[in-house]
């Protein structure tokens, strides 16, 4: 079974959890970004994967704003679920930018990254990254694999959401500054058939009927697999 989790930001507390503690063998859980476990490299950061790698479920994660992306490019990348992933220790992955993956029987489009909100106070190279804005390659990658798939999925999971999803969720659009994964994000919404959306960025734990997931804390099971089936579209 599939279950997903928003912004973790290395806080170890949040995986020892009653929701986490129910996963079983073969069990998934996905992170919407802002993993954080991956932030410094040093021994205890690396005890801490390798612990997390050991769990009897899998974790996977899309990288968001607070992620070191120059330490998650060091890992070596991996097939998993029919698309390429990042392994980072044992049953622990970074589900890269615009790949599809099959997991329990679902498709799950993935795709990280977004805006820092505080950048000016981060620095490069050390508290921040070019890298967590898409590349023009990486969104011709994910337009690509979801035209290969007919445009049509299961799960979508992401960091950052559309505009037209933030009124929701209490947060201002500006109209006149529409960054390119707003834009990009806005197209999927229009143009992909999907089952259910999770987003991370914006910490809140809220349902927007019928088909977006605003996560942060709560751990939940990815709707659609309570009864076998495949996700309504």
């Amino acid at each position: 079974m599939i279950y997903i989790t928003g912004d973790l930001h290395g806080e170890i507390e949040r995986l020892k959890s009653k929701e986490v503690r129910k996963l079983k063998k073969g069990d998934t859980l996905i992170v919407c970004g802002d993993f954080g476990f991956v932030w410094d490299g040093s021994d205890r950061e690396k005890k801490v994967l390798k612990k997390l790698g050991k769990q009897k479920y899998r974790i996977m994660f899309i990288a968001g704003c607070h992620d070191n992306y120059d330490l998650l490019e060091s890992y070596p990348v991996t097939e998993l679920c029919g698309g390429q992933a990042r392994q980072i220790s044992g049953n622990l992955y970074e589900l890269l930018r615009g790949e599809i993956y099959d997991i329990d029987g679902k498709t799950v489009f993935a795709f990280g990254g977004g805006s820092s909100d505080d950048e000016h106070l981060r620095e490069e190279g050390t508290t921040w990254w070019k890298h967590e804005m898409p590349t023009d390659a990486e969104y011709e990658h994910a337009i690509q694999n979801l035209a290969e798939h007919h445009n049509e999925v299961d799960y979508i999971v992401t960091h950052d959401m559309s505009t037209s999803m933030k009124q929701f969720i209490n947060i201002k659009n500006n109209d006149d500054e529409v960054e390119k994964i707003h834009a990009f994000l806005n197209a999927l919404s229009k143009n992909v058939k999907f089952g259910y959306w999770f987003f991370g960025k914006y910490h809140q734990d809220k349902q927007i009927p019928p088909r977006y997931y605003a996560m942060f804390r709560n751990v939940i099971l990815a709707p659609g697999q309570e009864t076998g089936k495949k996700s309504a579209k």
